[in-house]
């Protein structure tokens, strides 16, 4: 039948869901064209077209052309339609009475957290409906799942504001949610959690009346669970380790009371693994105790699977892990390299004349971020860009703050010149006439330039041995090598001028970081050894030999692997295959020695061990609330057995999250507004600082714009060639969302 009416899409002033998929004919609500099917409704109005939408037999017969992603949305809209018109009906003022939208609904939990399930009866024709509707979305859910842990499976609903329910109720959502952390005291950071909107989708496909699991629930048998989960993560793990060997990370975190953590962690390529905690208040200055410590976790991980003992450069832990050697001589032990940069960054800081321009960079920023009215401008006119870089460490940020602000050097000369600024009551304080001559003085902006010829290349390095991509250690030697050439070229060779930085370099370089398997991982390298600029000395070849004898006791084994590395050298065999010459670039190191050098076992072993480590601890995130509770002095056997399954299952969690999203080419450090507290946690709160200077501007912080996600500086540092390049890329600075406005 064809109609001929009038059709109108959707009334005046029409707010349910269900309008979006029908036509109105003739401007009446009683009479709905579906879009899909094309059927017309007569009477019932948008009620009926949902039935038909969602499936409900009885009233109307189903659509057969709606697609299934609207079908279950609209099933799940008329669940949440039932249960308000219940709850209305009876009174009631919580979910314990929506049962009738589930088969059984966990109650009456006891002390071990464990529930007793009640069986809820259905009474009516209009009741068993609901049910199957309910049923029926349980199920469409329940096709969309992906792991966490190999065991932990996750429900992936649709987005809230993609399905059809009001926006009266997704506020109502939001602010439950807020009312919860807020109570709680919970971190605004947690809402960076890759499981925060896990769970909303989690609870929105269990549909009306779910009952949050209880606090016992929480801490027993929900708990076990996760363990029982990261165990398996674990054993999956350990089973790469008799293959690629793996590196022991020695985390230590010493608050300003003295109380003193230590987290380890064991490093493969398939990924970092949370062991366990240990509270070291007492004993973090003492070498013996530190010693025992750490050979707890050798004889756990296996002596004859570690490769690397990585710890910070503090004098007790070099005297432990000298002591740990000693005892093993099966292993290396060496500091951390990204600690070794961040060691070469801090005394550079220190030089006069660098100290001075951070001195005065500190300045800009304090001002900008205590006023709103400048934060505003500034986000405004660089595209929601910080100036403030927050990184792992605190002279990482702190170069990587001034990079910044040199690349914003243009846009902000042209706010502290604009008729806006000039007229603003800032522009006439002591400290906003302080800020604008700082800003138009161009021998600070030199001097940053100058500063920045040599950070840049270390800042490189240190994101390379921060990247969880690939193993670091065997690119490690041959970044600094770059780093320190490109430091020399940017000083067009003037040694005057470079010399000072690079005794700094070398002196940490040789005091700190330098170790054999840096040495061998270069020359067991295939994309650097068969590079035309490579060329080999003596410290490298007798890394290499001291790696043989190191981590190969077997002496026949020894013989033979130093008789087959000419084969390596020379390209013979499998070596000089022509896929083997192609992937010497594309390929990982370890696993292009996997693939060709089968016909030498033993040289095999080795370079795949030496070619699968870190040399850098790798940057995780710190949680407060665990180091608080551990170094609680008073503690109950069972809670701190308790405590630890947490601080295990929390700390996988992240690290394989973390992991999964290393694969990208570029990353976030997470949405973190550099005002925050959280960000003032990262020691850089001396940035940010109300130092009482400047006057109000009769804005708050709730006029503050948003912060854009800017990426964090990560760009591949596998060519290290790109340093070379003048550290003056203000012209190169993405200026997509800027106000280019001239008029503020």
């Amino acid at each position: 039948m064809q109609y001929k009416d009038t059709q109108v899409s959707v009334p005046p002033r029409a707010s349910d869901p269900g309008w979006a998929h029908g036509i109105m004919v003739n401007g009446g609500r009683q009479k709905i064209k579906c879009k899909y099917c094309h059927k017309v409704m007569l009477g019932g109005g948008i009620s009926r077209l949902k039935q038909h939408l969602a499936g409900e037999r009885g009233n109307v017969a189903p659509c057969e052309e709606v697609p299934e992603e609207v079908k279950v949305q609209i099933q799940q809209h008329l669940g949440f339609k039932v249960l308000e018109k219940l709850k209305k009906q009876k009174g009631l003022s919580n979910s314990k009475d929506s049962a009738p939208y589930l088969q059984y609904r966990e109650e009456g939990e006891n002390e071990d957290g464990m529930r007793t399930q009640k069986t809820v009866c259905t009474r009516g024709k209009r009741r068993r409906r609901e049910k199957e509707a309910m049923e029926c979305i349980s199920n469409q859910m329940k096709k969309h799942k992906k792991h966490s842990f190999p065991a932990a499976t996750t429900i992936v609903a649709q987005p809230l504001h993609q399905s059809f329910a009001s926006q009266e109720i997704i506020a109502q959502a939001d602010l439950a949610v807020a009312r919860f952390m807020y109570e709680s005291g919970i971190p605004f950071t947690a809402a960076n959690s890759h499981f925060y909107q896990q769970m909303a989708d989690a609870i929105a496909a269990a549909g009306p009346g779910y009952k949050m699991p209880s606090y016992h629930a929480l801490r027993g048998k929900l708990l076990n669970k996760s363990v029982q989960d990261a165990e398996e993560y674990e054993e999956e793990l350990r089973k790469s380790w008799d293959v690629t060997g793996c590196s022991v990370m020695v985390d230590r975190w010493v608050d300003k009371t003295g109380n003193s953590v230590i987290n380890f962690f064991v490093y493969c390529p398939k990924g970092t693994l949370f062991l366990k905690s240990a509270d070291a208040s007492d004993i973090s200055e003492c070498p013996d105790a530190l010693l025992n410590l750490f050979d707890c976790v050798v004889q756990e991980v296996g002596h004859k699977r570690i490769v690397n003992f990585v710890t910070d450069a503090s004098a007790s832990c070099k005297a432990a892990r000298k002591l740990l050697m000693e005892k093993y001589k099966t292993f290396f032990c060496s500091t951390c390299g990204g600690y070794g940069i961040e060691l070469m960054l801090e005394e550079i800081g220190k030089m006069n004349e660098v100290k001075e321009v951070l001195a005065k960079a500190k300045k800009i920023t304090q001002f900008i971020y205590n006023s709103a009215w400048m934060l505003n401008l500034v986000r405004r006119k660089t595209g929601g860009r910080d100036i403030v870089q927050l990184a792992s460490t605190r002279f990482a940020s702190t170069f990587l703050t001034l990079q910044n602000m040199v690349a914003l050097k243009h846009r902000l000369e042209k706010i502290f010149a604009s008729a806006a600024w000039m007229h603003s009551t800032f522009s006439k304080q002591k400290a906003g006439l302080e800020l604008a001559e700082i800003i138009a003085d161009q021998l600070f902006w030199s001097l940053c330039d100058q500063i920045l010829k040599v950070t840049k290349p270390l800042l490189s390095v240190f994101q390379l041995m921060d990247c969880e991509e690939k193993p670091s250690v065997g690119y490690v030697y041959d970044a600094m090598e770059k780093a320190k050439k490109s430091i020399i070229v940017s000083f067009d060779n003037k040694e005057s001028d470079y010399v000072p930085y690079l005794e700094i370099i070398d002196h940490i370089w040789q005091e700190e970081l330098h170790s054999p398997l840096h040495a061998a991982a270069y020359y067991l390298n295939p994309s650097i050894f068969y590079n035309p600029s490579f060329s080999t000395n003596k410290v490298i070849q007798k890394g290499l030999l001291d790696c043989i004898e190191t981590l190969e006791p077997n002496l026949t084994a020894q013989v033979v692997i130093t008789s087959n590395i000419n084969f390596y050298e020379e390209a013979v065999g499998d070596f000089g295959r022509p896929v083997a010459l192609r992937c010497r670039e594309s390929l990982a190191p370890a696993t292009w020695w996997s693939l060709y050098a089968a016909d030498y076992p033993d040289l095999q072993r080795l370079a795949v061990r030496i070619l699968s480590q870190t040399c850098s601890i790798i940057r995780y995130k710190r949680s407060r609330t665990m180091f608080e509770r551990m170094c609680s002095k008073k503690k109950n056997r069972l809670e701190q057995q308790r405590f630890n399954h947490l601080a295990f299952v929390h700390y996988n969690l992240h690290l394989q999250h973390r992991r999964s999203e290393a694969s990208k080419a570029i990353y976030t450090r997470g949405t973190l507004d550099p005002i925050c507290l959280e960000a003032i946690d990262a020691n850089m709160g001396d940035w940010v600082e109300d130092l009482g200077a400047i006057g109000s501007d009769g804005l708050s912080w709730m006029d503050v714009t948003v912060p854009g996600e800017w990426k964090f500086l990560n760009h591949k540092v596998e060519n290290m060639d790109d340093c070379n390049d003048s550290t003056d890329d203000r012209g190169s600075d993405d200026g997509r969302g800027v106000d280019t406005n001239d008029d503020m």
